[in-house]
């Protein structure tokens, strides 16, 4: 199977030759990699080397012309350091784009913590208007990719090495498979308990830890808007609820939404993800996600500890 970012490169070269108002804005990332479409595209494809604060400048200043950016570096250099221009550029000017990051909470361990960046999604939770898309397989990824570039709005899409095995149909593609809507969860596996949230990636592990539990279990490509309705038709009518959200990215990022989504009704929240704590040793991702509890022994542990006795 083809990594996401390797989906991501391709569909994003052949959608350059069929869409005339996009453009692709890259920070050295990737370059080889576009470099057949740089050719074919000289003057759509720009590569403005390691300053990711133009990066994002430039990408907002070709939507101000009218064009569709996409904006492409790892996730830590395209949110966390040239934040203040992705709220200004983008936000305060009001233009839209398609920012799509690599490298996730701790893909490439070799690179230490400045290619990490497990805070991305809640420090976008801090601007106004972003869709937030976290594709669990380069299918999804390629399909978010798809109907981003067919609109106007703020976008980020966030890709990762890890995948799930199994591709589920997401977006609009989902809203006749049992999704709550267009962007909404969709349901996976059916119980009467506890309702589990598995984001992106997490689902396969998500799935493996519940094995045998009476529970819920949602899957979530498209995280922001939360889909607060699906998950309060999910917990039922019941006199309560006990809810699990399980993220690849910092840990609690979405119990905020979720606790708001069910503030009518007596509930528990679990956030699950990312720890704060710096894990210091590269080590490999497979050891990353056990150490902060997100393999499926991990999980297992965690949402049985949680769950009403």
């Amino acid at each position: 199977m083809d990594t996401m970012r390797d989906r991501f490169i391709a569909i994003t070269s052949q959608l350059l030759a069929e869409e005339p108002r996009l453009a692709v804005v890259l920070a050295d990332i990737s370059a080889d990699g576009f470099a057949p479409a740089r050719r074919a595209h000289p003057d759509r494809v720009i590569n403005v080397g390691i300053r990711e604060q133009l990066l994002i400048g430039a990408g907002a200043g070709m939507a101000l012309t009218g064009m569709r950016p996409i904006v492409h570096t790892f996730a830590s250099f395209l949110v966390e350091r040239p934040f203040e221009q992705v709220k200004l550029d983008f936000g305060h000017q009001g233009v839209g784009g398609i920012l799509v990051s690599a490298g996730g909470s701790y893909d490439w361990p070799a690179g230490g913590f400045t290619h990490m960046a497990p805070g991305d999604v809640a420090l976008l939770d801090t601007l106004e208007g972003w869709t937030v898309h976290v594709p669990g397989h380069p299918d999804e990824a390629e399909a978010l990719l798809r109907e981003a570039v067919d609109g106007d709005d703020r976008v980020y899409v966030r890709l990762s090495l890890q995948a799930n095995r199994q591709a589920r149909p997401v977006g609009r593609s989902a809203s006749s498979t049992g999704s709550t809507g267009a962007t909404g969860f969709s349901v996976v596996r059916e119980g009467r308990g506890a309702t589990v949230v598995a984001v992106g990636p997490m689902l396969d592990n998500v799935l493996a830890a519940t094995e045998g539990l009476d529970v819920n279990v949602l899957y979530a490509t498209t995280v922001r808007p939360f889909d607060g309705a699906g998950l309060r038709r999910a917990v039922g009518a019941g006199p309560g609820a006990d809810v699990v959200i399980v993220e690849p990215y910092l840990a609690g990022t979405s119990t905020a939404a979720a606790n708001e989504a069910l503030m009518e009704l007596p509930h528990r929240v679990l956030g699950l993800g990312v720890g704060r704590a710096e894990l210091r040793r590269y080590g490999q991702m497979e050891e990353h996600l056990a150490a902060h509890g997100l393999d499926a022994r991990g999980l297992r542990e965690r949402i049985t500890g949680f769950l009403p006795a």
